[in-house]
């Protein structure tokens, strides 16, 4: 089935980058990401309670962002936060809290203009990112 792990076991591998070091430089882990249509990117991070990002995968994230509109391509970076103290326990990623995104207006990270799950950020970018379908 679409959208769910198949191989937890292989999921709750760690992925060492210790080797992977360019002066300050490390890999960032990301949890998710939508190519949608080749019109939209979506980049999420999920993070436990009030955890916040490094300051390198914030700054990735607002890149990426910025890269994608540079090439015509609508995009926004999502944080979101879930409270699942258990780590036996999956996440709903459509139930998260959305606490940031960068989008647009000077690139800088912001809460939402409303309170909203990603599910209910996805959605909304994406019928943005589907405005022109019907021209």
């Amino acid at each position: 089935m679409r959208g769910v792990i198949e191989n937890t076991a292989r999921k709750q591998q760690i992925i060492d980058f210790r080797n992977l070091k360019y002066g300050n430089i490390t890999p960032t882990d990301l949890d998710a990401y939508i190519e949608y249509k080749d019109k939209a990117k979506i980049w999420i991070e999920f993070k436990y309670g009030d955890a916040e990002p490094p300051y390198g995968q914030r700054l990735a994230l607002q890149r990426d962002v910025q890269d994608a509109e540079k090439i015509g391509k609508d995009a926004i970076a999502i944080i979101a936060e879930h409270n699942v103290h258990d780590t036996g326990q999956s996440i709903m990623a459509d139930a998260c809290k959305v606490r940031e995104i960068c989008y647009k207006q000077n690139f800088a990270w912001r809460p939402p203009k409303y309170p909203c799950t990603v599910k209910q950020m996805v959605d909304k970018f994406i019928e943005y990112a589907d405005r022109d379908a019907n021209i």
